[in-house]
């Protein structure tokens, strides 16, 4: 009877129990690598774009800034209509992901080995990096009088553009993937009695694809930026180059419709990207 009693008295009453909130949803997103729900998640990337997109049609609709300057939604979605349906613009949407493709693909062809061969081998970065090291500073747009002048006005002046732009970024950060492999992965293949050549290609380069393919993601955002630049000159065919006929007769609609493709283009390429990364390597995969 007296245990009973003594146990009673030190639970505390119902009504001192303090309840404290379950989801504080400000210190969840202020906490440092701490989750949040999938629906939050979307939520939150959703409220940028419509921020903006209130934020232009307030502007816009209520006469604020003039449409010569800057056009109402409206008008630049009946603008990409028009583009679509009579004046071919699908074809230099093609045009332009044709050449992001070929280009972009040439270069992570060369760039991959290369940048996996100077991480895992100092003869090789020796040899390798101060050279590389110059070029990737050389700025691509005051190399394009060069590539017209030795390459002329066509495609392959194009596509080295985006090649020289991304090739060079994309060699270090393979290289920097590639070096910061633990060592002890490989200590531990020797010491299982595997050989060099067994240890580079199924130790190293395995370990290095997961940051192979973030680099890979990275560098694609970039390769746009160079195709606008090298359509922007002497080009016949591709956004770039509706852009820059656009601006010539001050047609703003056209020109906001055309940088809005290449930003949804970029952010799709960006999400196949991320589905990749996570078939290939769920296990790595926090996205």
């Amino acid at each position: 009877m007296q245990k009973s009693t003594v146990e009673n008295r030190s639970l505390p009453h119902e009504s001192q129990v303090v309840h404290k909130p379950k989801n504080n949803l400000l210190k969840r997103y202020l906490t440092p690598k701490e989750p949040i729900h999938k629906r939050e998640k979307n939520t939150l990337g959703a409220l940028p774009f419509l921020l903006i997109l209130g934020l232009w049609s307030l502007v816009t609709y209520t006469g604020l800034v003039d449409e010569l300057f800057l056009p109402t939604p409206t008008g630049v979605i009946t603008s990409l209509y028009e583009m679509t349906v009579h004046q071919g613009f699908l074809m230099d949407v093609w045009t332009s992901v044709y050449r992001i493709m070929l280009g972009y693909f040439l270069a992570a062809l060369v760039a991959i080995p290369l940048g996996i061969f100077m991480g895992s081998y100092p003869s090789f970065r020796s040899f390798f990096e101060p050279i590389t090291g110059v070029m990737r500073y050389l700025p691509v747009t005051a190399l394009i009088p060069l590539f017209i002048l030795w390459l002329g006005i066509g495609e392959t002046q194009k596509l080295a553009v985006i090649f020289f732009g991304t090739f060079f970024p994309l060699v270090f950060m393979v290289m920097d993937v590639s070096s910061n492999v633990s060592k002890d992965l490989l200590h531990v293949s020797y010491t299982l009695g595997a050989k060099r050549k067994t240890v580079f290609t199924k130790v190293l380069i395995p370990a290095s694809m997961p940051g192979v393919m973030d680099s890979l993601r990275t560098v694609l955002g970039w390769s746009w930026t160079y195709l606008v630049v090298a359509e922007l000159v002497a080009a016949q065919a591709g956004i770039g180059n509706v852009i820059m006929t656009a601006q010539r007769f001050m047609n703003t609609e056209q020109i906001i419709a055309g940088v809005l493709v290449i930003g949804a283009l970029g952010f799709f390429s960006d999400r196949i990207f991320m589905l990749l990364y996570r078939k290939f390597f769920p296990y790595m995969s926090t996205r």
